[in-house]
């Protein structure tokens, strides 16, 4: 059986790690771009500082992924304490908004609580993920941080998003808590799964998939951007003319552009893929030649004062990431902002503006914006594949088709599911559909079961 596997991200190298971990010896990974690691790959710019593709930690939800990058990093890694914060009203807000309101205003923290009190708790009627927010978090919080936060990220009216791949995403509240924090003065940051995560020494995230690649360069080709799928023929063809047979196809591209490369594809698929929905991205790198003395890991901006919905000082994730690992003469801010088919950003102001966003917000003083020494930019085509109220009807139209043809698209997306598209979902992802094929063992983390 000739595996063939179409992308060398986490999930294209999860199958061909576990590939090469069976013995298996008849497969084959084509990457598009020079370099591994798709989403979670590294850049470093002329100026010497290091940006990744937005803004990644390393926790997971599986050990054996655990152990993989145990292998791939040789124990060169920072273990780091989240500190993560949300700019709200002109003050810092530790994360999660909704279990630290004492630290706003006080009209603004009564505005939040009587949104609590008045909750009745039932989500019977809930459609949408708009709706979902309303119900369980009172119309204070979602005014002052839910809503626009959330416009920003998805860069998708909210109405049209499902509710159901929240899980773990979203800390819900707990009115009592919430209460014994304001009366007794208590911060409460240590939510989420990603509370503790690790960080290469060197060479940010992509240091880790540069690592798991290694022992699989022999069966990686690089340069190799698919132009069509002979779903009949069971064929790929290349833009550079080559061309490739397989019996079995693992697909890690975009969904959508799957489907565009297959040949003599049904108008009904075509119709589902008009049902998924993503957005894209722009990353901005802001090299500073200055100390900053600022503990904080990433930051979360929901106001209207600044593009960007989040900024990382990357400096503090490891010091390699700034020229000479001079941290006491140079500072790393790594800023995100959506665009969509219905939320526009000016690209080639989108650098200046950051920069104005950091001052107005509070991140930038005046003086440091005069000793920004490197300016970095980085489109993300596609970003968050967005789980729309089609989502789901349309992937059951899809993904059966492509298996029934012996083609399996997983990965972030590939599958097309947000809510198992990090690093370690998606590269278990590939792991585990090769267990399928190999051994018949069931895929649960593309199936939401784990």
């Amino acid at each position: 059986m000739k595996i063939v596997i179409i992308g060398a991200g986490p999930a294209g190298l999860g199958a061909g790690w576990r590939l090469h971990e069976c013995g298996n010896t008849n497969w084959t990974i084509f990457e598009s771009m020079p370099f591994v690691g798709g989403l979670s790959a590294s850049f470093v710019d002329p100026a010497g500082f290091t940006w990744d593709i937005g803004g990644h930690v390393l926790f997971s939800h599986y050990p054996y992924f655990d152990e993989v990058v145990e292998k791939s990093l040789d124990g060169c890694y920072y273990q780091h304490h989240r500190e993560s914060w949300v700019r709200s009203q002109g003050i810092w807000v530790p994360y999660p908004f909704q279990n630290n309101i004492r630290y706003l205003p006080d009209n603004v923290r009564d505005e939040c609580l009587r949104g609590l009190r008045e909750l009745d708790g039932t989500l019977g009627a809930v459609n949408n993920f708009r709706e979902w927010m309303d119900t369980v978090f009172g119309c204070g919080i979602v005014k002052h941080f839910m809503e626009p936060y959330n416009l920003k990220v998805w860069g998708t009216p909210l109405e049209q998003m499902s509710k159901q791949w929240i899980g773990e995403r979203v800390s819900v509240i707990d009115l009592a808590r919430i209460e014994r924090n304001i009366a007794e003065q208590i911060d409460d940051v240590s939510w989420g799964p990603n509370n503790l995560f690790r960080f290469p020494h060197r060479g940010g995230t992509g240091a880790i998939f540069e690592g798991i690649a290694e022992p699989l360069r022999h069966r990686l080709k690089l340069n190799h951007v698919v132009v069509a799928v002979d779903l009949d023929q069971k064929k790929l063809v290349f833009q550079n003319g080559e061309s490739v047979s397989y019996d079995i196809l693992i697909s890690t591209m975009p969904l959508d552009h799957l489907i565009t490369a297959c040949r003599d594809v049904s108008g009904d698929i075509r119709n589902a893929v008009a049902d998924l929905m993503h957005n894209s991205g722009l990353v901005v790198g802001l090299g500073i030649e200055a100390h900053r003395d600022d503990s904080k890991c990433w930051m979360y901006f929901p106001e209207n004062n600044c593009p960007f919905y989040r900024v990382t000082n990357f400096h503090n994730y490891a010091p390699a990431h700034v020229p000479g690992s001079a941290t006491n003469r140079y500072s790393a801010l790594m800023c995100e902002t959506t665009y969509s088919p219905t939320k526009s950003v000016d690209k080639d102001l989108i650098i200046a503006k950051t920069i104005d966003g950091l001052e107005a917000s509070g991140m930038l003083s005046s003086t440091e914006r005069e000793l920004i020494c490197s300016r970095y930019l980085i489109d993300i085509p596609y970003s968050y594949p967005v789980p729309t109220l089609k989502r789901d009807a349309a992937l059951m139209v899809i993904q059966p088709y492509l298996e029934n043809r012996g083609v399996f698209s997983r990965g972030r997306f590939g599958a097309w599911k947000y809510e198992v598209g990090n690093m370690d979902h998606s590269f278990m992802q590939g792991v585990e559909v090769v267990d399928r094929l190999l051994l018949g063992s069931p895929e649960k983390v593309f199936n939401g079961l784990c």
